[in-house]
């Protein structure tokens, strides 16, 4: 989970939401991002997709049959279907997500009977890190509107 926060941080750096997201595979980091929205004009360029597509591409299949998802927040519902559809074994990811988790919060996809592959979830890890970032980024984004008006 380190790993995923560094990637927030990188985010953060950038001003994008700092969200971080890695994929290991045999204790290997096969995969990493950061959110991008902003720099990418991308509404799809969230951390655990990023992560998610170079993992495939590093691991050379879209199958993660092993792979453990590490993000710093809780997976939106458009995160949370790549991890399903790419056969993520695990999600580990430290905040939770009122507004958009699709993880526990608001769906909980991951776990979904309905669906063909289901992930093991392990919520809350680094969760004060992940969720202290946040908070501080949307503090600083307030403080700039204020600036501003």
């Amino acid at each position: 989970m380190e790993h995923a926060l560094r990637e927030a941080q990188l985010a953060f750096e950038e001003n994008e939401v700092p969200i971080g997201a890695i994929v290991v595979l045999e204790n290997k980091i096969i995969g990493r991002g950061h959110n991008r929205t902003e720099s990418l004009k991308d509404a799809t360029a969230h951390a655990e997709m990023i992560a998610i597509t170079s993992a495939a591409e590093n691991h050379g299949d879209w199958r993660l049959d092993e792979a453990i998802l590490y993000s710093t927040i809780e997976p939106c519902a458009m995160c949370a279907g790549a991890a399903v559809l790419s056969r993520i074994k695990t999600i580990v990811y430290g905040a939770r997500d009122i507004r958009f988790g699709a993880c526990g919060s608001l769906f909980m996809i991951p776990t979904d009977e309905r669906l063909n592959h289901r992930i093991e979830m392990i919520p809350g890890v680094m969760e004060k890190e992940s969720a202290d970032l946040m908070q501080l980024f949307f503090r600083q984004v307030r403080q700039n509107k204020e600036k501003v008006n």
